[in-house]
């Protein structure tokens, strides 16, 4: 894998501009592209059908791997082009050579992960920064079905409690603790609400959470 890695094939150039469901310009994606140093390597673990890659490639010249288990995840990389490995992240990432990368990007995995203290490290061996983004469950909508005796389903959170693959939910608070407890710097957070980045008690009116870290 180590010659698999270092290979310096690039991405490539695909729409600069992907959108959600809604056709609204992914705010996340620009957030995070904004983070992606002019021709970074870069490696998205559980990265789909690579559309973050591509957005990469194209706005920043970035070049890397995507890590997916997923069949259909992993077909839609290869017919975009997109660099991919096939693998289980709750395997650990043996195959990659310490700081390997630029920057290791979890995105929207980080709540299905079953080990997350182990992930997390990895991304900072591999890589010199790591980007992580997940849907902060300490949003006032998901307080307030909680109070109603519910289990939260939201744009951010659209799986019924019986079909969800979210099994480590977590708010901003919560990230905040996990890293300054083991000395993590923050860089960078940014916390969207409706694709806007919000500053007043992100905590409570933030949907999506956006940190860029190192060791």
């Amino acid at each position: 894998m180590t010659d698999l890695v270092n290979g310096n094939t690039a991405l490539p150039p695909i729409s600069p501009a992907p959108t959600s469901h809604n056709g609204v310009a992914r705010a996340d994606y620009a957030t995070i592209g904004g983070w992606i140093a002019e021709d970074a390597h870069v490696l998205d673990l559980g990265c789909g059908d690579g559309a973050l890659l591509a957005y990469l490639a194209a706005t920043r010249g970035a070049r890397g791997y995507g890590v997916e288990i997923d069949d259909a995840g992993v077909l839609a990389c290869i017919g975009s082009g997109i660099n991919v490995i096939q693998s289980d992240l709750e395997r650990g990432l043996a195959g990659f050579d310490d700081a390997a990368f630029d920057v290791v990007v979890l995105s929207q995995t980080l709540q299905a992960m079953r080990r997350i203290e182990p992930i997390v490290g990895e991304m900072l061996r591999v890589g010199r920064e790591a980007i992580v983004t997940f849907p902060n469950f300490g949003h006032w909508s998901h307080r307030l079905q909680i109070l109603r005796g519910r289990m939260p389903v939201s744009s951010s959170l659209p799986y019924q409690w019986y079909d969800t693959p979210n099994i480590h939910l977590c708010t901003v608070a919560d990230f905040d603790a996990f890293l300054a407890e083991r000395g993590y710097p923050v860089l960078d957070r940014v916390v969207l609400a409706r694709g806007r980045a919000v500053r007043f008690a992100p905590n409570l009116t933030g949907e999506l959470a956006i940190y860029r870290f190192r060791e």
